[in-house]
């Protein structure tokens, strides 16, 4: 997630700044180098599906730990050290009662996926920390149940297993996905230089109607339309395959060379698809990772 923040703060600075980062307007190298990233993403999320078995029906977006309640002014430290994989069980977790669960999204369509037992998620809790913080106590585990949580999936918001670890000296709790790696799609993003950063600008979030042809998108861009000074006007490149798109956003800003405030905004701009999306995951350019997706009928 912090990776994630620092290439939209790249970014917004990039749109507001006046910035040559190799998208700063609707053609050129920078738009040939997008559809590169582009169908090189495609490529990686298509060896993804394949590598979970040739279905991506189930594919999460984001963090798969989340937190129920506040920490305690008393406990500091308890989120840098959550954040930093610092977690460990203090005694024996519970066993797995049963070896399935249900996906279930907004839609009522369900799917039965294996699941993690407590020991299994948790171990997985820490290795996803982003490590350091070797001053931070560690978080000790007293007890497990298995619960749910609501999450992102790229077919929208989801009911899915989830672990609610009970934590030694808090009242907040930890929870973590039960569902296995074997029943999951991980996109896994190529190395991040900050020297030679990828071009574009990254989509934060689409929607869609069932079975319609256009794909509306998010991203952080210039507050003001391309008619004002330091403005922007977008619109949007898909390039797609059969498991997923990846959404192009192309910057008409009013002039080049503007020197402008680094403020960003919302913005949204409507892209065509050559078919309907179905249960295709939506992309940014950026890293070719999963964006969170709104279905309405």
């Amino acid at each position: 997630m912090a990776l994630r923040r620092w290439m939209l703060w790249i970014a917004v600075v990039a749109v507001l700044a006046g910035c040559d980062t190799g998208w700063s307007g609707p053609g050129g190298e920078g738009l040939d180098r997008q559809r590169q990233q582009a169908r090189d993403a495609l490529a990686r999320y298509d060896k993804a599906v394949l590598d979970a078995g040739g279905s991506q029906r189930f594919v999460p977006v984001g963090d798969l730990t989340g937190q129920v309640g506040d920490w305690e002014l008393t406990n500091g430290d308890n989120k840098q050290a959550l954040m930093s994989g610092r977690v460990l069980a203090a005694n024996a977790l519970p066993a797995l009662r049963q070896p399935t669960g249900q996906v279930v999204w907004e839609s009522g369509a369900a799917q039965e996926v294996p699941l993690l037992s407590a020991d299994e998620a948790l171990k997985q809790l820490a290795v996803a920390g982003a490590g350091g913080c070797p001053e931070c106590v560690p978080l000790e585990v007293i007890g497990a149940r298995l619960n749910t949580a609501r999450i992102q999936t790229t077919r929208g918001p989801a009911t899915v297993p989830a672990w609610e670890y009970t934590l030694k000296g808090t009242a907040a709790r930890v929870t973590r996905v039960a569902v296995a790696s074997s029943a999951t799609v991980k996109v896994t993003p190529p190395s991040w230089d900050p020297y030679d950063a990828p071009a574009g600008m990254a989509i934060e979030s689409a929607a869609t109607t069932t079975n319609s042809r256009q794909l509306t998108v998010t991203f952080t861009g210039a507050p003001s339309p391309g008619s004002k000074p330091c403005g922007a006007d977008y619109s949007a490149e898909a390039i797609e395959s059969a498991n997923a798109v990846v959404v192009i956003v192309i910057e008409h800003p009013h002039a080049a060379g503007e020197t402008c405030l680094d403020m960003g905004a919302r913005r949204t701009t409507t892209v065509d698809l050559a078919q309907s999306l179905g249960e295709r995951a939506v992309l940014e350019v950026q890293q070719g990772l999963p964006v969170p997706l709104t279905i309405t009928a």
